[in-house]
């Protein structure tokens, strides 16, 4: 192998980092350790109580999962255009390098909890790969009881804090980079991979490929002999280019247990399918769409986009060649761009305190992204189809149609779907630009979007059927009152998301199209008994137009985004005190370095998370004259963000 003396020192480095990670390894790899799967099987669920994770790879690695900084030393861009290609500087400020950090995460969790005692199991799974594998959560892993149940669900045993630098000491890094760059498309000896509910096969063995004692690092590259090779185990895996590694964490279901899922679909007169309730389909959407057909474009080609830089390179070495227009960009976009924010601006200074690297420009870099992915999703078109103009005393008449067509891969909106939503906001005006007419009008202030009659609004409602004794699908509890009871739902009350080019609902395991059909809309046909539906919506509007209007008029819609409803900070918030849980640092008293100095300290989750939406933190109040005054919002009330817009003016 050739290379200069730099590159043999960042070998060195990179050996005694290896070194360093695998402290808290075992220290002894037994005889039988190639057959991991054995050991694997030997560190199931031994508590007794609902196993939420009983498949793939199981806490107990070892090889334990190295801290993403420690990928930072080859993979970070240093200067120049180097952050916007370079892979640990575009991953560091999405959220799947922050996963763990995400205070509506934690609010949710703790609901899940509640729900379902021990169900956070199942959640932090994708969370925290490092902590979860490592046997800090529920499972103890290598043949261990469990740990604390109540402790190790609510993630009360996780190493580090929330501002810790993505060291060995910390298990808030999110899904890290050994992960994905560990797992399997199969099990070590043929078993068939999952795509849902991180059922993940994590490769646990030496590199064959390599005949080094640690695991490959898989990816898309090759290196032939003569090449300057990596300076770790590698091995070329098109599995990485392949969109069933995403479905893993964004296909989920109602949790798994030893006996099924823990809740199953009813439709909306109470039949039970028998199906695992479905709770985010991003990949099944994107796998029933036209975009899974060949020439296939895969969730990477949007979410990992190439980078076309000319100096593009995905380390810092020097003789590797350019990859220009071959390497995948780590953004991992997706449509939020408010929560980035928060965590730089909670939690991004004392990363860089803790010894960490700084990511702010890089959690800039990827609210930008996914605003740029927003408003890559849709195309919106408005017609006026009909105009009378008012006369006299006689008031006048506009028909209108908006047209919106997704041009994404998945359903739109998509993914996570509590509070989540997306909607037109339709508005004329006169000659002058005064206000003739508006639906769906948002207050900003309030963050209220009123639901007029005609107001457009695309989402899904998950309920729990019977809840209310109405036997229907409830998504408001007796009081009227929103719910977002993640584990516990059960049905599907309203889904009219736009599905993508060339969806078809009906799967041969689910020949109804029961999990993915829209509920409450419909959605024609491209053509008859196809059982492919259009990718577009057509809003019709039928508006007034009061006496003594002056035009021409201008017709303008708007098609908005928005991560975190009002209802949905507020059931967080309220679900926190009327379950009586506690303030984190009481809750984790008996956990590692608490009581914590950083995120919700003395208040629950769901009131921190509450809290940050409605600016209602400490620091966000404004002094004048010795009174404390109104409290001022520093993150904003989950701002919308403007996908599109579309005008059209009468004569």
């Amino acid at each position: 192998m050739t290379g200069t003396a730099s590159q043999f020192a960042w070998r060195a480095c990179i050996v005694l980092s290896f070194v360093l990670a695998c402290v808290a390894a075992p220290a002894a790899r037994a005889a039988g350790a190639h057959d991991w799967l054995d050991v694997s099987k030997r560190l199931a669920h031994l508590g007794g109580g609902v196993d939420f994770t009983p498949h793939g790879t199981q806490p107990g690695l070892f090889n334990d999962l190295i801290y993403s900084d420690n990928c930072a030393a080859c993979h970070r861009g240093n200067s120049g255009t180097q952050t916007t290609y370079r892979p640990y500087s575009t991953w560091a400020g999405s959220m799947m390098a922050n996963a763990t950090r995400d205070p509506l995460f934690w609010a949710a969790l703790d609901i899940a909890n509640h729900d379902a005692p021990g169900s956070g199991d199942y959640c932090l799974r994708c969370h925290t790969s490092r902590g979860w594998y490592g046997g800090r959560v529920v499972k103890a892993g290598f043949g261990n009881p469990d740990n604390d149940v109540t402790l190790g669900s609510a993630g009360c045993l996780l190493a580090g804090q929330y501002d810790s630098a993505d060291d060995l000491d910390s298990d808030f890094g999110g899904a890290s980079c050994h992960f994905c760059h560990r797992l399997m498309p199969q099990g070590p000896l043929g078993e068939p991979g999952y795509t849902d509910n991180a059922n993940a096969w994590v490769d646990d063995g030496d590199c064959a490929n390599t005949g080094e004692f640690e695991p490959c690092r898989r990816g898309p590259y090759t290196y032939a002999n003569g090449d300057e090779q990596p300076p770790h185990a590698w091995v070329q895996s098109a599995y990485h280019a392949q969109s069933e590694i995403c479905g893993l964490c964004h296909n989920v279901s109602s949790p798994d247990t030893s006996s099924g899922p823990l809740k199953t679909l009813k439709l909306a007169n109470g039949t039970d399918t028998g199906l695992p309730f479905p709770i985010e389909r991003t990949f099944a959407e994107w796998q029933q769409s036209q975009y899974a057909q060949a020439p296939q474009q895969t969730c990477q080609n949007c979410h990992m986009p190439m980078s076309e830089d000319p100096n593009a390179s995905a380390c810092v070495f020097t003789g590797f060649p350019n990859r220009s227009g071959n390497l995948p960009v780590h953004a991992f976009a997706g449509g939020n761009a408010w929560v980035p924010g928060i965590i730089k601006g909670q939690y991004g200074d004392g990363i860089v305190a803790n010894g960490g690297i700084d990511r702010a420009a890089s959690f800039d870099q990827t609210t930008a992204w996914a605003r740029q992915m927003l408003g890559a999703a849709a195309v919106l078109t408005t017609t006026i189809q009909n105009y009378t103009p008012p006369s006299g005393s006689t008031a006048g008449s506009m028909a209108v149609q908006v047209k919106v067509t997704n041009l994404s891969g998945h359903k739109l909106p998509s993914g996570y779907a509590e509070g989540r939503r997306m909607w037109l906001n339709l508005q004329v005006r006169d000659a002058a630009n005064a206000l003739v007419f508006e639906s769906a009008a948002y207050d900003g202030a309030s963050a209220t979007l009123a639901q007029d009659p005609q107001a457009r609004v695309y989402e899904v409602l998950q309920g729990i059927y019977n809840h209310n004794g109405t036997n229907t699908c409830d998504v408001e509890d007796g009081g009227g009152n929103a719910m977002f009871h993640f584990v516990l739902n059960d049905c599907i009350a309203k889904d009219n998301r736009i599905p993508p080019l060339g969806f078809q609902p009906a799967t041969s395991g689910d020949p109804n199209g029961y999990s993915l059909r829209p509920v409450g809309a419909t959605y024609p046909e491209t053509s008859p008994g196809s059982g492919i539906l259009v990718n577009y919506d057509t809003a019709p509007y039928a508006i007034t137009v009061p006496v003594g209007t002056s035009g021409p008029l201008t017709v303008t819609a708007r098609l908005y985004f928005q991560t975190s409803s009002r209802d949905y900070m507020e059931f967080l918030r309220d679900q926190a005190a009327a379950n009586g849980t506690a303030a984190e640092n009481t809750l984790c008293a008996s956990g590692p370095g608490r009581p914590f100095a950083v995120g919700p300290q003395d208040k629950t989750r769901g009131q921190y998370a509450y809290d940050l939406w409605s600016g209602a933190v400490a620091g966000d109040r404004v002094f004048a004259d010795g009174f404390d005054g109104e409290p001022v919002a520093r993150y904003g009330k989950s701002p919308p963000e403007l996908m599109q817009s579309a005008s059209a003016t009468t004569p």
